[in-house]
């Protein structure tokens, strides 16, 4: 997919994000031969048994949030957890690119965490900006990854891949982009120098790591960076939110 502008003239992004259509889906991927694969879950529900390691991601789930586009978050989210539940396969985790509440309010975060006290799997979350409002993201750690001892970046393996989940919302206001910080780009160099190139790695991000649309911070200034210490392994897929739609990058 290139790198247009994601509009049509005359409209903006409050416009675009106005018609978007918020549903209860996220995508299914399937790892074989050390490549990711996705697909939404709706389809999923419908196929058969995928083969392999397969987990599961959502994503900017807002709780809190009841406009026009959306006018009940809480129903969104929960027909999501319940097609994840009757998955031909059962994932082996489910991962959450942030965004989980809309503004970072007490009774948002109690709400989410009910609701996906019904996922039976483990959950791996990276925060967005709106899980960071007020607070540079003390609730959403407290609450969704209590055992971190880093700015909210962290790793870990399973099923022969590595996972690496990054933070870059801390940084963020409108219409600029977000950066990962010189502290956790030196923690990824530390991370992945002992990891073979052989071993496919996913990377989760809020914010993409590729520039969609610089003049309404759809990007990450400093991601050339990150790439260039991914670039070495021989697969690797980066996951991210904030866009609210399904975009797609293949290099190599």
């Amino acid at each position: 997919m290139d790198t247009q502008k994601p509009d049509h003239p005359g409209m903006n992004r409050r416009g675009l994000l106005k018609c978007m259509a918020w549903a209860g889906t996220g995508l299914v991927w399937t790892v074989s031969g050390g490549v990711p694969r996705g697909i939404a879950l709706g389809e999923a529900f419908a196929a058969s048994a995928a083969d392999g390691f397969a987990f599961v991601q959502i994503s900017d789930s807002h709780i809190g949030f009841n406009k026009e586009a959306n006018p009940d978050t809480n129903a969104t989210l929960q027909a999501a957890i319940d097609r994840i539940g009757k998955l031909p396969k059962p994932p082996a985790m489910v991962l959450h690119t942030g965004d989980v509440t809309h503004l970072s309010k007490p009774e948002e975060f109690d709400t989410a965490a009910q609701i996906l006290k019904s996922v039976k799997q483990d959950i791996h979350y990276v925060p967005g900006e709106h899980d960071v409002i007020g607070d540079d993201g003390k609730q959403f750690f407290e609450r969704f990854a209590p055992k971190l001892k880093t700015g909210g970046w962290y790793s870990f393996d399973q099923g022969g891949v590595h996972f690496v989940g990054l933070n870059n919302v801390l940084s963020f206001k409108m219409g600029m982009l977000a950066a990962l910080g010189d502290e956790q780009l030196a923690w990824l160099t530390r991370d992945l120098a002992r990891v073979s190139h052989s071993t496919p790695i996913v990377v989760l991000a809020h914010i993409p790591l590729w520039t969609i649309w610089e003049p309404w911070g759809w990007g990450t200034a400093d991601s050339d960076q990150a790439m260039a210490l991914l670039r070495p392994f021989g697969s690797v897929t980066v996951l991210n939110g904030h866009i609210h739609q399904v975009m797609q990058k293949v290099e190599g």
